[in-house]
C-alpha cells in the first residue's frame, strides 16, 4: 500500500479532520465537520492496517494489544500536532482510530466559555468538573483552564492523564504531567502520591472507577483544586453517577462531601455548525450555591436543572438553553438541536413560543 501514517496525518491536518478511522475493508476514513468520509484509494487490507499499526505503536503497546486486544497511546506528528491514538481488535484484525489534538491551547474566547469561569478555576480548592461523551472537546476546555492558571497563578500543577493529550511548558506554575501505565500505574495511585508532591492543582484524567473518585474528592477536601472529567451530560446526571459509583453505605457520606467540596459541573456538547462549516460548543454550566449544596446533601439531584434554570444571574445555564441560544442566532441548525438536547419537549416549546426559527422572537 503506497499510503503510510505519516501521509494520513498530513491530510488529517489539511482536511482540518478530528479523527481518523483505520479499518480493514474500507480506505482510511476521517471525521471532517462531525460526518466520517474517505479516501478516493483502495479498501485497507489486513496487512496494510497490521503495517499502518506498527509504524507508529511502541513495542509496549504492541504487547498490550496481543494480550489484550487494544492499546491507547500518543503520538507527536513532527511538531504540527499531536494525535491521542487507540489501536484495538476487530474480527480478529487490527483497526486504529486516531484523534487529532490541536498543537495550539485554545483561549476561552475560542472555544466560547463565558469569563466569569475564571473566577472558578482561581480559588484555591475544591472540585470542578467537566463532562461530556467522548469527542465533546473535554479536554481542549481543561487545557485552555490549566494553561489559564499557568498564566496568572504561581504554584505547582499536576496531571494525570491516560495518554497525556496536550503538553503544557511552565510558565508561572511548575507543570508535571504523568502518564497512566508510563509514569504510574493507575488514576487512584497517582492521587494518593500527587498529595505528597506539593501540589496547587491537581487534574485528574478520568474518575473512572470509586477509588479515583473518592480520592479527587479528597484532595479537593484537604486543600486543593482539582479538575476531573466524567462521560456524563449534565450537572443532575454528573452528580448521580458520582454517587452511584460507590456502596449505598457510602453514598450518604459522599453526597455531604460533594455538597461541601464540588465548585462546579462544566457539561459540554460539540455541535455541527450550519451548512457543516465545523463544529461549535454547547456548554451546561452549574456553580455550587447553598440551593444546590442542600438537593445534594438531600439526594435531590432531580431538582438541579430547575435551579439552574432559576439562577442565570449567577452565571448558570442549561444545555438545553445554550442549544436554544445557539439555535436562534442561526449557528446550529434545528435537527442538530434536537440531537444534542436533553429534553426535546422542552426546546420544541420554546421554539414555537418564539414564533419559529433563527430571528423569531
Amino acid at each position: 500500500m503506497a499510503i503510510d501514517m505519516n501521509k494520513l496525518l498530513e491530510i488529517c491536518l489539511q482536511q482540518n479532520a478530528s479523527d481518523i478511522h483505520i479499518s480493514v475493508g474500507r480506505p482510511p476514513s476521517f471525521r471532517i465537520s462531525g460526518a466520517v468520509k474517505s479516501l478516493n484509494v483502495p479498501a485497507l487490507t489486513p496487512d496494510d492496517t497490521a503495517q499502518l499499526m506498527k509504524q507508529i505503536t511502541p513495542e509496549r503497546g504492541q504487547t498490550e494489544l496481543a494480550e489484550i486486544g487494544s492499546h491507547d497511546f500518543a503520538i507527536g506528528y513532527f511538531d504540527k500536532a499531536r494525535f491521542r491514538v487507540n489501536v484495538f481488535k476487530q474480527k480478529g484484525r487490527i483497526s486504529m482510530v486516531l484523534r487529532q489534538i490541536p498543537s495550539k491551547i485554545l483561549t476561552f474566547d475560542q472555544i466560547g466559555l463565558p469569563p466569569h469561569i475564571k473566577d472558578l478555576i482561581s480559588r484555591p480548592r475544591g472540585l470542578i468538573l467537566v463532562t461530556g461523551p467522548t469527542g465533546s472537546g473535554k479536554s481542549t476546555t481543561l487545557a485552555t483552564m490549566i494553561d489559564f492558571i499557568n498564566e496568572e497563578e504561581e504554584g505547582h500543577i499536576i496531571t494525570l492523564e491516560d495518554p497525556i493529550e496536550f503538553f503544557h511548558n511552565h510558565k508561572k506554575c511548575v507543570v508535571n504531567q504523568r502518564e497512566v501505565h508510563v509514569d504510574l500505574p493507575s488514576f487512584a495511585e497517582g492521587l494518593r502520591r500527587a498529595l505528597r508532591e506539593d501540589p496547587d492543582v491537581i487534574l485528574v484524567g478520568e474518575m473512572r472507577d470509586p477509588e479515583t473518585t473518592a480520592a479527587a474528592i479528597t484532595a479537593a477536601e484537604t486543600g486543593h483544586l482539582v479538575f476531573g472529567t466524567l462521560h456524563t451530560t449534565g450537572a443532575a446526571r454528573t452528580v448521580d453517577r458520582i454517587i452511584d459509583q460507590f456502596p449505598v453505605n457510602q453514598q450518604e457520606m459522599v453526597r455531604t462531601q460533594l455538597a461541601g467540596n464540588l465548585i462546579s459541573v462544566i457539561s459540554q456538547a460539540l455541535v455541527p455548525k450550519k451548512e457543516g462549516k465545523g463544529r461549535c460548543a454547547a456548554f451546561e454550566i452549574m456553580i455550587m450555591n447553598a440551593a444546590i449544596s442542600n438537593l445534594i446533601r438531600e439526594n435531590k439531584s432531580y431538582r438541579i436543572d430547575s435551579t439552574i434554570q432559576t439562577s442565570a444571574n449567577q452565571g448558570m445555564i442549561l444545555l438545553d438553553d445554550w442549544l436554544y441560544k445557539l439555535y436562534m442566532a442561526g449557528s446550529i441548525d434545528f435537527a442538530n438541536m434536537m440531537m444534542y438536547a436533553k429534553d426535546q419537549n422542552y426546546l420544541q416549546r420554546k421554539v414555537q413560543e418564539a414564533g419559529g426559527g433563527p430571528g423569531a422572537g
